[in-house]
Formats: C-alpha cells, sequence, structure tokens
C-alpha cells in the first residue's frame, strides 16, 4: 500500500520541482514523452499540439471551400492554431505556412510529435546538394505530370511548390510562395542574353514590376526548369531559356516578365511570412 503501480513514475515534490535543462520537470518530460507518436483524435486537436502527418494533407485557403493554397506531404509537421468546425488552421513547421486542413482528412492520419527545431545547414553544405536538387526535378519532369495551382507535392505542382519539394529533398527548406522565395535569396544580376552571373541551382523569377509572380529553376546556360500553368504555360513541368533565340511562346511569354534571380544560400528557420 503506498507504492505507486509498477512503471509509473513517483510524485514527489522534488520530482515535480526539479529541472531538466529544457525548463520542464522530470514529470512533464515522462507525460510528453507518453504522448509522443500518438495518432491525432478528435479531442487531442488542441491549440499549440505539434503534429507530423503520415500521409499527405490538402491546405485550404478559408475554413470552407476547396480553394487550394498549398499541400504538405507524408512527413511534414503542423502545430494547430484554432479549430473551427470541421477544419483545422494550422502552421506548417518547416516553412511557417497557414491554411486550413480538414480534420478528418488527418484525423488517426498525423502522429503527435515533440517541439520542432530547424535544421539551418550552412552556406557551404547548401551548395554541395544543389546537383541532388537539380536531379529531383528532373524525375519531377519525367513523370506524368500538370499543374496544379497550390500543388506541392508530386506528381503535380505549382511552380514555386516544384521549387520548395525539390530542396526540401536535399533537406533546404525554402519559403512556399514565389514572391517569399525571392525575398528569401540572395540577388543574383540577371537579364534576357545576360545570364553570365548565374549558377545552376539559382531561381530564376518573373512577374510584373510590383510582385513575383512565377519562379524557375536554373539548370546552367540560362535555361531553367519550372511548372507552368495551361495559360502561358506548358501545363505542367518543363524547360525553357532566357536566351531571345528561343522564340518558343513560354519562354518569349515569361522572359518579357523577368525580375531577377537569387541564391539560395540558408535555410528558412520556419517562422511565419506575411
Amino acid at each position: 500500500a503506498g507504492h505507486p503501480p509498477p512503471g509509473r513514475p513517483t510524485r514527489s515534490p522534488a520530482w515535480r520541482s526539479s529541472r531538466c535543462r529544457d525548463g520542464r520537470t522530470p514529470w512533464q518530460r515522462h507525460r510528453a514523452m507518453a504522448t509522443l507518436s500518438t495518432l491525432l483524435a478528435p479531442e487531442l486537436a488542441l491549440t499549440g499540439s505539434c503534429w507530423r502527418l503520415r500521409t499527405n494533407a490538402n491546405g485550404y485557403k478559408r475554413a470552407v471551400g476547396k480553394a487550394l493554397v498549398t499541400q504538405a506531404s507524408n512527413g511534414r509537421s503542423f502545430r494547430i492554431l484554432e479549430r473551427r468546425g470541421s477544419r483545422l488552421w494550422i502552421q506548417l513547421l518547416e516553412d511557417g505556412y497557414r491554411c486550413w486542413f480538414e480534420l478528418e482528412a488527418v484525423l488517426g492520419r498525423a502522429e503527435q510529435r515533440s517541439p520542432w527545431r530547424p535544421a539551418l545547414l550552412p552556406e557551404v553544405q547548401i551548395a554541395s546538394r544543389l546537383p541532388a536538387v537539380l536531379s529531383w526535378t528532373e524525375r519531377a519532369e519525367q513523370q506524368a505530370n500538370t499543374y496544379l495551382w497550390g500543388g506541392t507535392t508530386e506528381p503535380d505542382m505549382d511552380c514555386s511548390g516544384l521549387m520548395q519539394m525539390a530542396f526540401a529533398s536535399q533537406g533546404i527548406w525554402i519559403p512556399r510562395d514565389a514572391y517569399q522565395q525571392e525575398r528569401h535569396c540572395q540577388p543574383v544580376a540577371v537579364a534576357p542574353d545576360a545570364v553570365g552571373l548565374l549558377r545552376p541551382g539559382d531561381l530564376i523569377f518573373f512577374g510584373s514590376p510590383r510582385r513575383c509572380t512565377h519562379v524557375g529553376l536554373h539548370l546552367g546556360g540560362g535555361r531553367y526548369r519550372h511548372s507552368s500553368g495551361q495559360d502561358h504555360g506548358r501545363n505542367g513541368i518543363g524547360v525553357d531559356s532566357l536566351f531571345s533565340a528561343d522564340r518558343h511562346p513560354v519562354a518569349c511569354h515569361y522572359r518579357a516578365q523577368l525580375r531577377g534571380a537569387g541564391r539560395v544560400v540558408r535555410c528558412h528557420d520556419g517562422r511565419h511570412l506575411a
């Protein structure tokens, strides 16, 4: 009598009040460890809790409707910010992107995880992984695909989704949207027929003078791979050129909208970006 059940820690004042290096008491650490890998259930969908997906999930723009803004692939992590009706307002931890998940789509398909910390690679390590980033996009182009606004899982992706997935395949996290990726990069000067400063793996940005709306990956020699839509593109992944000698309609369209280029020299730290 008076002893705790086997395997259960005692709850003495010292156990509850002493602190570990992370600031938690041993009892709090025990309780947290006991819940890791628990599958998401309705009663566990609490504000502030963190989860790792075991499946792909669609991210929607609003609490109702089917307007897709992003997708999250198997293995990505998220924090619940709010629950409203049948949806969760969440923040993806790797890029800070916010969207709505269907609760039903992630119930039993996400496991609870410990607090997430970014893996911030040094510039030299990022550079060493760029050949593998380029190879990933080549493989993505070779499989059947179509352009999907908000697409961030294979095989159907939008322009910035293709860039983010390619870099993430090598452990390099960059922001989600093209204009965010432009701000994230170290600027590199470029113009049609003037590509001497570009390196393979640089990002090339297109749009209006006011805003970046499209992005591609420089392959070398002024050629870039991108996922473009139906109206002015290839309805999927293809390769075009910044040289005026390339008279393909898609190349001409985007060349006229060239804004600049940038080099990925750092990883995104997971903060939410406006």
